[in-house]
């Protein structure tokens, strides 16, 4: 091959892994901070008293200097691990961004095919340390598998906490439990009117969320309040599994089905109907999410039911 053949060719294929690594499904704000801080406070808020001074006492043990100890903060901390590293030896990274979502195909949706034929954490290997191939379907069931289990070392329990605290929540995220061959909507660019422009992702991790309110603590007060005793019974069920098929389903009818033509430029042009539609969903899934991280936590380390 010709030098400038072979330079041209490299120049393309090193564009085109920039490319992939601009669409590539990014945890790094899955709802956000104030997303995840607003579920926590929710879960927090339906917490056994057990289960609140338990969970307090472990995250108060915490040195790791990441994020301050209060269950809000400790919330984000999965993805400031991973990205502690992402632009160095990028162990933490590629070991772990797989564990935020799970990419269902929109249009044959098979959760087997999207976690990898659900891989085993080899024996003798703790969670934190399984396969990196994983979806946060399996992760969350290894996680809380080790909060549960009376032999997981103190280390490896602490861990498995603050991944819960974090993951429970992304799985509640439309967009990381659905793929329309378009990296978990990354790369469907969006705009809608008096917003900037984004993907399709970040709308739905940041923008809509955003519209509750500024204040995380107002928001988990005012949708706490909004729950009743039969939401907290009708959400409080199920397995990882199940909340990821009805996330898809959310993302499915609602993310992807309401969206308008794309524009002549690609750019798919967001309805007020579209934004209000999808503001109530990211309320209630934040909602539900609050309560069925409290339900484990509760079920783990507490009495089992949130106790108001």
């Amino acid at each position: 091959m010709r030098a400038s053949t072979l330079l041209r060719a490299t120049i393309c294929l090193v564009a085109f892994l920039d490319l992939i690594g601009c669409f590539a499904p990014s945890p790094a704000m899955a709802w956000g901070d104030e997303g995840h801080r607003i579920i926590a406070l929710i879960a927090d808020r339906f917490l056994d008293p057990t289960a609140r001074a338990t969970v307090g006492a472990m995250l108060a043990a915490d040195s790791d200097a990441l994020t301050a100890h209060d269950i809000a903060s400790e919330a984000t901390w999965a993805d400031r691990y991973r990205d502690t590293d992402r632009e160095g030896t990028r162990e933490h990274y590629l070991q772990t961004r797989q564990w935020h979502f799970v990419d269902i195909e929109l249009r044959n949706p098979d959760l087997r095919a999207a976690c990898f034929d659900h891989p085993r954490v080899p024996a003798g290997v703790p969670a934190s340390g399984g396969p990196a191939q994983a979806c946060i379907v399996d992760k969350i069931e290894q996680f809380e598998g080790e909060l549960v289990a009376p032999d997981t070392s103190a280390g490896e329990r602490l861990l498995a906490l603050k991944f819960l605290l974090h993951l429970v929540a992304d799985v509640h995220q439309p967009l990381h439990a659905a793929d329309d061959h378009d990296f978990g909507g990354n790369a469907k660019r969006v705009t809608a009117d008096r917003f900037p422009s984004g993907n399709l992702h970040h709308f739905w991790d940041i923008e809509f969320v955003e519209r509750l309110g500024a204040d995380p603590a107002q928001v988990a007060a005012r949708l706490g309040d909004s729950i009743s005793a039969e939401h907290r019974h009708g959400w409080a069920r199920g397995t990882a599994a199940d909340w990821a098929m009805d996330t898809f389903a959310v993302a499915r009818d609602h993310a992807y089905r309401l969206l308008p033509a794309p524009g002549a430029e690609g750019v798919y042009t967001l309805t007020p109907a579209y934004v209000e539609t999808a503001t109530h969903d990211a309320a209630l899934q934040l909602s539900k999410a609050g309560i069925r991280l409290a339900m484990m936590l509760n079920s783990a380390l507490g009495a089992g039911q949130p106790d108001r």
